[in-house]
Protein backbone atom coordinates (compact mmCIF):
# COMPACT_ATOMS: atom_id res chain seq x y z
CA UNK A 1 0.00 0.00 0.00
CA UNK A 2 1.10 3.56 -0.99
CA UNK A 3 0.79 5.89 2.12
CA UNK A 4 1.11 9.65 2.13
CA UNK A 5 1.88 10.33 6.22
CA UNK A 6 1.59 13.76 7.34
CA UNK A 7 3.34 15.09 10.54
CA UNK A 8 2.98 18.34 12.09
CA UNK A 9 6.60 18.01 13.66
CA UNK A 10 9.34 16.63 12.17
CA UNK A 11 9.22 13.06 13.91
CA UNK A 12 13.04 13.12 14.98
CA UNK A 13 14.93 13.21 17.13
CA UNK A 14 12.97 12.22 19.84
CA UNK A 15 12.45 14.95 22.31
CA UNK A 16 9.26 15.53 22.39
CA UNK A 17 5.90 13.49 22.73
CA UNK A 18 4.11 13.29 19.28
CA UNK A 19 7.44 12.64 17.70
CA UNK A 20 7.83 9.41 19.55
CA UNK A 21 4.54 8.52 18.64
CA UNK A 22 4.97 8.99 14.72
CA UNK A 23 8.46 7.51 14.25
CA UNK A 24 7.31 4.37 15.90
CA UNK A 25 4.30 4.30 13.99
CA UNK A 26 6.39 4.85 11.38
CA UNK A 27 9.03 2.51 12.24
CA UNK A 28 5.89 -0.38 11.79
CA UNK A 29 4.23 0.91 8.71
CA UNK A 30 7.14 0.82 6.33
CA UNK A 31 7.69 -2.89 7.56
CA UNK A 32 4.70 -3.29 4.88
CA UNK A 33 4.12 -0.17 2.96
CA UNK A 34 5.69 2.36 0.89
CA UNK A 35 5.69 5.64 2.79
CA UNK A 36 6.07 9.24 1.87
CA UNK A 37 6.44 11.27 4.31
CA UNK A 38 5.71 14.85 4.21
CA UNK A 39 6.23 16.87 7.23
CA UNK A 40 6.08 20.82 8.38
CA UNK A 41 9.85 21.25 9.29
CA UNK A 42 11.19 24.32 11.25
CA UNK A 43 14.81 26.09 11.89
CA UNK A 44 15.95 23.88 14.74
CA UNK A 45 15.46 20.78 12.81
CA UNK A 46 18.55 19.75 11.58
CA UNK A 47 20.03 18.36 8.00
CA UNK A 48 21.07 15.21 10.09
CA UNK A 49 17.60 14.60 11.32
CA UNK A 50 16.22 14.53 7.79
CA UNK A 51 18.63 12.46 6.79
CA UNK A 52 18.07 9.62 9.21
CA UNK A 53 14.33 9.79 8.17
CA UNK A 54 15.19 9.61 4.57
CA UNK A 55 16.66 5.69 5.86
CA UNK A 56 13.16 4.94 7.70
CA UNK A 57 10.56 6.34 4.43
CA UNK A 58 10.73 5.81 1.15
CA UNK A 59 9.97 10.04 0.25
CA UNK A 60 10.82 12.92 2.82
CA UNK A 61 8.84 16.05 1.32
CA UNK A 62 9.74 18.82 4.10
CA UNK A 63 7.74 21.96 4.01
CA UNK A 64 9.13 25.01 6.14
CA UNK A 65 6.32 26.30 8.99
CA UNK A 66 7.25 29.54 11.32
CA UNK A 67 5.53 31.18 14.27
CA UNK A 68 5.71 35.35 14.80
CA UNK A 69 3.71 37.50 16.53
CA UNK A 70 1.82 38.59 13.17
CA UNK A 71 0.84 35.25 12.22
CA UNK A 72 -0.45 34.04 15.53
CA UNK A 73 -2.35 37.78 15.93
CA UNK A 74 -3.49 36.71 12.24
CA UNK A 75 -4.82 33.06 13.13
CA UNK A 76 -6.86 34.89 15.95
CA UNK A 77 -8.53 37.11 13.46
CA UNK A 78 -9.17 34.23 10.92
CA UNK A 79 -10.60 32.11 13.72
CA UNK A 80 -13.07 34.95 14.69
CA UNK A 81 -14.22 35.25 10.82
CA UNK A 82 -14.51 31.56 10.13
CA UNK A 83 -15.21 29.92 13.47
CA UNK A 84 -12.59 27.49 13.58
CA UNK A 85 -10.08 27.14 16.54
CA UNK A 86 -6.73 29.32 16.80
CA UNK A 87 -5.69 26.02 17.48
CA UNK A 88 -6.05 24.82 14.03
CA UNK A 89 -6.15 28.52 11.65
CA UNK A 90 -2.62 29.40 13.10
CA UNK A 91 -1.00 26.32 11.65
CA UNK A 92 -2.83 27.04 8.13
CA UNK A 93 -0.20 27.17 5.60
CA UNK A 94 -1.31 27.34 2.03
CA UNK A 95 2.14 26.56 0.80
CA UNK A 96 0.79 22.71 2.40
CA UNK A 97 -2.12 22.54 0.76
CA UNK A 98 -0.24 22.73 -2.46
CA UNK A 99 2.62 20.14 -1.57
CA UNK A 100 -0.28 17.91 -0.89
CA UNK A 101 -2.10 18.47 -3.78
CA UNK A 102 0.92 18.06 -5.97
CA UNK A 103 2.03 14.78 -3.92
CA UNK A 104 -1.74 13.18 -4.68
CA UNK A 105 -1.93 14.37 -8.02
CA UNK A 106 1.36 12.45 -9.04
CA UNK A 107 1.16 9.02 -6.75
CA UNK A 108 -2.52 7.27 -6.83
CA UNK A 109 -2.11 7.20 -2.62
CA UNK A 110 -4.46 4.44 -1.52
CA UNK A 111 -4.16 5.93 1.82
CA UNK A 112 -3.44 9.12 3.71
CA UNK A 113 -2.51 9.17 7.33
CA UNK A 114 -3.17 12.55 9.21
CA UNK A 115 -0.85 12.86 12.82
CA UNK A 116 -2.80 14.66 15.05
CA UNK A 117 -5.62 16.88 13.95
CA UNK A 118 -3.94 19.69 12.95
CA UNK A 119 -2.95 17.90 10.19
CA UNK A 120 -6.42 16.98 9.38
CA UNK A 121 -7.34 19.64 6.72
CA UNK A 122 -4.25 18.55 4.42
CA UNK A 123 -5.84 14.90 4.64
CA UNK A 124 -8.79 15.96 3.71
CA UNK A 125 -6.92 18.25 0.96
CA UNK A 126 -4.66 15.78 -0.45
CA UNK A 127 -7.91 13.11 -0.72
CA UNK A 128 -9.28 16.06 -2.73
CA UNK A 129 -6.56 16.24 -5.22
CA UNK A 130 -6.53 12.50 -5.21
CA UNK A 131 -4.82 11.33 -8.80
CA UNK A 132 -7.58 11.26 -11.63
CA UNK A 133 -9.86 12.67 -9.62
CA UNK A 134 -11.77 9.07 -8.95
CA UNK A 135 -8.97 7.26 -6.36
CA UNK A 136 -10.05 8.01 -2.77
CA UNK A 137 -7.74 7.32 -0.38
CA UNK A 138 -8.56 5.49 3.02
CA UNK A 139 -8.08 8.26 5.44
CA UNK A 140 -6.74 7.41 8.85
CA UNK A 141 -6.72 10.15 11.34
CA UNK A 142 -4.10 9.79 14.94
CA UNK A 143 -5.92 11.77 17.34
CA UNK A 144 -2.81 12.40 19.98
CA UNK A 145 -5.08 13.91 22.22
CA UNK A 146 -9.18 14.66 22.29
CA UNK A 147 -7.86 18.23 21.80
CA UNK A 148 -11.08 20.17 22.98
CA UNK A 149 -10.38 18.63 26.71
CA UNK A 150 -7.00 20.59 26.92
CA UNK A 151 -8.31 24.11 26.34
CA UNK A 152 -11.72 23.24 28.70
CA UNK A 153 -9.04 22.09 31.00
CA UNK A 154 -7.02 25.21 31.04
CA UNK A 155 -10.21 27.37 31.46
CA UNK A 156 -10.81 25.43 34.92
CA UNK A 157 -7.29 26.98 36.61
CA UNK A 158 -6.98 29.86 34.31
CA UNK A 159 -6.15 32.58 36.78
CA UNK A 160 -8.36 35.40 35.43
CA UNK A 161 -11.55 36.13 33.87
CA UNK A 162 -10.48 36.85 30.27
CA UNK A 163 -8.53 33.92 29.64
CA UNK A 164 -11.38 31.92 31.37
CA UNK A 165 -13.37 33.39 28.73
CA UNK A 166 -11.10 32.72 25.42
CA UNK A 167 -10.02 29.04 26.87
CA UNK A 168 -13.71 28.47 26.73
CA UNK A 169 -14.40 29.77 23.64
CA UNK A 170 -11.58 27.99 22.28
CA UNK A 171 -12.98 24.47 23.72
CA UNK A 172 -16.06 24.88 22.28
CA UNK A 173 -15.21 25.84 18.81
CA UNK A 174 -12.79 22.63 19.23
CA UNK A 175 -15.03 20.77 19.91
CA UNK A 176 -17.38 21.52 17.08
CA UNK A 177 -14.17 21.35 14.73
CA UNK A 178 -12.87 18.03 16.10
CA UNK A 179 -16.35 16.26 15.69
CA UNK A 180 -17.34 17.12 12.10
CA UNK A 181 -13.40 16.24 11.77
CA UNK A 182 -13.73 13.03 12.65
CA UNK A 183 -16.12 12.16 10.82
CA UNK A 184 -14.83 12.40 7.44
CA UNK A 185 -11.91 10.22 7.82
CA UNK A 186 -12.18 6.31 7.55
CA UNK A 187 -10.47 5.49 10.85
CA UNK A 188 -9.73 7.59 13.97
CA UNK A 189 -7.04 6.43 15.85
CA UNK A 190 -6.59 7.70 19.85
CA UNK A 191 -4.11 6.76 22.21
CA UNK A 192 -6.19 6.26 25.39
CA UNK A 193 -9.83 5.01 25.86
CA UNK A 194 -10.19 8.52 27.96
CA UNK A 195 -9.79 9.96 24.72
CA UNK A 196 -12.30 7.82 23.04
CA UNK A 197 -15.21 7.92 25.77
CA UNK A 198 -14.57 12.21 25.06
CA UNK A 199 -14.77 12.20 21.26
CA UNK A 200 -17.22 9.59 21.10
CA UNK A 201 -19.68 12.33 24.00
CA UNK A 202 -19.15 15.29 20.90
CA UNK A 203 -22.21 12.84 19.42
CA UNK A 204 -25.56 13.04 21.74
CA UNK A 205 -27.73 11.38 18.76
CA UNK A 206 -25.04 8.59 18.94
CA UNK A 207 -23.59 8.45 15.00
CA UNK A 208 -20.25 8.58 16.38
CA UNK A 209 -17.15 7.46 14.24
CA UNK A 210 -15.36 4.12 14.80
CA UNK A 211 -12.58 4.88 17.49
CA UNK A 212 -9.64 2.46 18.10
CA UNK A 213 -7.33 2.86 20.94
CA UNK A 214 -3.79 2.37 20.49
CA UNK A 215 -1.34 3.62 23.34
CA UNK A 216 1.92 5.33 22.60
CA UNK A 217 5.11 3.20 22.40
CA UNK A 218 8.68 3.48 23.06
CA UNK A 219 12.05 1.00 22.79
CA UNK A 220 11.97 0.59 26.32
CA UNK A 221 14.96 -1.82 25.37
CA UNK A 222 16.71 1.28 24.27
CA UNK A 223 16.57 2.93 27.61
CA UNK A 224 19.50 2.62 30.07
CA UNK A 225 18.91 3.68 33.38
CA UNK A 226 21.18 6.98 34.13
CA UNK A 227 23.09 6.13 37.39
CA UNK A 228 21.78 8.19 40.05
CA UNK A 229 24.36 11.38 40.65
CA UNK A 230 22.32 13.96 42.44
CA UNK A 231 21.23 14.97 46.16
CA UNK A 232 17.49 15.74 45.47
CA UNK A 233 17.15 16.59 42.23
CA UNK A 234 13.21 16.50 40.88
CA UNK A 235 12.90 16.69 37.31
CA UNK A 236 10.26 17.46 35.20
CA UNK A 237 10.79 17.28 31.15
CA UNK A 238 8.27 18.43 28.95
CA UNK A 239 8.52 21.67 26.35
CA UNK A 240 6.97 24.47 27.71
CA UNK A 241 5.64 26.33 24.81
CA UNK A 242 2.30 24.20 25.17
CA UNK A 243 0.10 25.80 27.98
CA UNK A 244 -0.40 22.43 29.75
CA UNK A 245 2.72 22.03 30.62
CA UNK A 246 4.19 25.71 31.13
CA UNK A 247 1.12 26.00 33.76
CA UNK A 248 1.68 22.53 35.29
CA UNK A 249 5.63 24.06 35.97
CA UNK A 250 4.19 26.90 37.50
CA UNK A 251 1.88 25.46 39.95
CA UNK A 252 4.47 23.02 41.35
CA UNK A 253 7.35 25.89 41.70
CA UNK A 254 4.68 28.04 43.43
CA UNK A 255 2.65 25.68 44.92
CA UNK A 256 4.24 22.44 45.94
CA UNK A 257 8.07 23.31 46.06
CA UNK A 258 7.89 25.43 49.53
CA UNK A 259 6.55 22.77 51.14
CA UNK A 260 9.09 19.66 49.74
CA UNK A 261 11.95 22.11 50.64
CA UNK A 262 10.68 22.69 54.03
CA UNK A 263 11.09 18.95 54.67
CA UNK A 264 14.22 18.58 52.63
CA UNK A 265 16.38 22.09 52.07
CA UNK A 266 17.97 20.57 49.06
CA UNK A 267 15.55 19.47 46.82
CA UNK A 268 16.30 21.39 43.33
CA UNK A 269 13.66 21.50 40.98
CA UNK A 270 15.05 20.66 37.48
CA UNK A 271 12.25 22.10 34.51
CA UNK A 272 13.52 21.09 31.01
CA UNK A 273 11.99 21.91 28.45
CA UNK A 274 11.57 25.01 25.99
CA UNK A 275 10.33 28.01 26.35
CA UNK A 276 10.28 27.84 30.38
CA UNK A 277 8.01 30.59 32.11
CA UNK A 278 9.44 33.76 33.42
CA UNK A 279 8.86 32.73 36.91
CA UNK A 280 11.23 29.73 36.93
CA UNK A 281 14.32 31.67 35.38
CA UNK A 282 14.17 34.44 37.94
CA UNK A 283 17.45 35.44 39.26
CA UNK A 284 16.27 34.74 42.89
CA UNK A 285 14.86 31.27 41.62
CA UNK A 286 18.13 30.01 40.33
CA UNK A 287 19.39 28.66 44.21
CA UNK A 288 16.71 26.28 44.13
CA UNK A 289 15.17 26.22 40.53
CA UNK A 290 17.22 25.11 37.46
CA UNK A 291 15.30 25.79 34.07
CA UNK A 292 18.03 25.31 31.19
CA UNK A 293 15.05 25.52 27.89
CA UNK A 294 15.62 22.83 25.91
CA UNK A 295 18.38 20.46 25.57
CA UNK A 296 19.83 18.19 23.52
CA UNK A 297 21.43 16.05 25.61
CA UNK A 298 18.92 14.74 28.53
CA UNK A 299 20.95 12.01 30.09
CA UNK A 300 22.96 14.19 32.51
CA UNK A 301 19.41 15.30 34.14
CA UNK A 302 18.25 11.63 34.33
CA UNK A 303 21.26 11.06 36.36
CA UNK A 304 21.22 14.10 38.80
CA UNK A 305 17.43 13.52 39.41
CA UNK A 306 15.79 10.99 42.36
CA UNK A 307 11.87 11.73 41.14
CA UNK A 308 10.17 12.50 38.08
CA UNK A 309 7.02 14.78 38.43
CA UNK A 310 4.31 15.42 36.21
CA UNK A 311 2.15 18.01 37.96
CA UNK A 312 -0.54 18.76 35.11
CA UNK A 313 -3.78 20.46 35.39
CA UNK A 314 -5.10 20.17 31.72
CA UNK A 315 -3.92 17.86 28.98
CA UNK A 316 -5.25 14.81 27.01
CA UNK A 317 -3.87 11.97 25.30
CA UNK A 318 -0.82 10.38 26.79
CA UNK A 319 2.22 11.36 28.85
CA UNK A 320 5.12 9.93 26.83
CA UNK A 321 7.69 11.34 29.33
CA UNK A 322 6.02 9.09 31.84
CA UNK A 323 6.90 6.38 29.94
CA UNK A 324 10.67 7.36 29.41
CA UNK A 325 11.10 7.88 33.39
CA UNK A 326 9.38 4.59 33.62
CA UNK A 327 12.31 3.35 31.48
CA UNK A 328 14.56 5.06 32.93
CA UNK A 329 13.77 3.18 36.57
CA UNK A 330 13.05 6.60 38.33
CA UNK A 331 10.12 6.86 40.46
CA UNK A 332 7.22 9.58 39.82
CA UNK A 333 4.52 11.28 41.00
CA UNK A 334 1.43 12.49 38.86
CA UNK A 335 -1.45 14.51 39.07
CA UNK A 336 -4.77 12.59 37.94
CA UNK A 337 -4.58 14.21 34.36
CA UNK A 338 -0.74 13.70 34.52
CA UNK A 339 -1.14 9.60 34.05
CA UNK A 340 -4.88 9.88 32.64
CA UNK A 341 -5.21 7.02 30.00
CA UNK A 342 -2.15 4.99 31.20
CA UNK A 343 -2.01 1.32 32.46
CA UNK A 344 -0.91 2.16 36.16
CA UNK A 345 -1.44 1.49 40.00
CA UNK A 346 -1.15 4.26 42.61
CA UNK A 347 1.62 3.14 45.18
CA UNK A 348 2.91 0.34 43.09
CA UNK A 349 4.26 2.17 39.85
CA UNK A 350 3.50 5.43 40.51
CA UNK A 351 2.31 7.84 43.28
CA UNK A 352 -0.99 9.86 42.13
CA UNK A 353 -1.44 13.31 44.26
CA UNK A 354 -4.12 16.36 42.91
CA UNK A 355 -3.72 19.06 46.18
CA UNK A 356 -0.23 20.57 46.46
CA UNK A 357 -0.25 19.59 49.86
CA UNK A 358 -0.64 15.90 48.89
CA UNK A 359 1.66 15.83 46.09
CA UNK A 360 4.54 17.60 48.37
CA UNK A 361 3.83 14.74 50.85
CA UNK A 362 4.34 12.26 47.83
CA UNK A 363 7.48 13.96 46.42
CA UNK A 364 9.12 14.02 49.71
CA UNK A 365 8.43 10.05 50.49
CA UNK A 366 9.99 8.99 47.64
CA UNK A 367 13.29 11.43 48.72
CA UNK A 368 13.43 9.93 52.38
CA UNK A 369 12.57 6.60 51.72
CA UNK A 370 14.49 4.63 49.28
CA UNK A 371 12.93 1.28 49.99
CA UNK A 372 9.60 3.06 48.32
CA UNK A 373 12.01 4.96 45.23
CA UNK A 374 13.27 1.28 44.50
CA UNK A 375 10.08 -0.01 44.67
CA UNK A 376 8.02 2.60 42.36
CA UNK A 377 11.35 2.22 39.69
CA UNK A 378 11.02 -1.71 39.59
CA UNK A 379 7.33 -1.60 39.08
CA UNK A 380 7.32 1.36 36.98
CA UNK A 381 10.69 -0.73 34.83
CA UNK A 382 8.40 -3.77 34.60
CA UNK A 383 4.94 -1.89 33.03
CA UNK A 384 6.38 0.14 30.18
CA UNK A 385 8.38 -2.90 29.01
CA UNK A 386 5.02 -5.05 29.30
CA UNK A 387 2.52 -2.41 27.91
CA UNK A 388 4.37 0.01 25.89
CA UNK A 389 6.75 -1.58 23.52
CA UNK A 390 5.86 -0.98 20.16
CA UNK A 391 7.33 -3.47 18.71
CA UNK A 392 4.78 -5.90 20.37
CA UNK A 393 1.45 -3.17 20.61
CA UNK A 394 2.00 -1.73 17.17
CA UNK A 395 0.82 -4.51 14.78
CA UNK A 396 -2.61 -2.81 16.33
CA UNK A 397 -1.82 -0.45 13.35
CA UNK A 398 -2.62 -3.43 10.73
CA UNK A 399 -6.00 -3.97 11.56
CA UNK A 400 -6.42 0.11 10.63
CA UNK A 401 -5.21 -0.37 7.47
CA UNK A 402 -6.91 -3.36 6.33
CA UNK A 403 -9.61 -1.29 5.16
CA UNK A 404 -12.31 -3.37 6.61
Amino acid sequence: MKILFLSQVLPFPLDAGPKVRSYYVLRHLVQQHQVTLASFVRATDTPEAQAHLRTIVERLVPCPIRRTAWREAAAIGRSAVSGEPVLITRDHVSEMVALVRQLAAETGFDAVHADQLWMAPYALAASAGAKGGHHKPWLVLDQHNAVHLIPRRLAESAGNSLMRFGWRREARQMARFEAKTCRAFDRVVTVTDVDSQALIRLYPSGKAPQFTSIPICIDAQAVIPQPRAGVAGILFLAGMHWPPNADGARWFAEAILPAIRASVPLARFLAVGRQPPESLVRPEAAEYIEAPGYVSQVEPFWARSQVFVVPLRAGGGMRVKILYAWAQGLPIVSTTIGAEGLNYRHGENILIADTPQAFAHAVVSILQNANLARQLAAAGRANVEQHYDWQQIYPAWDAIYARR
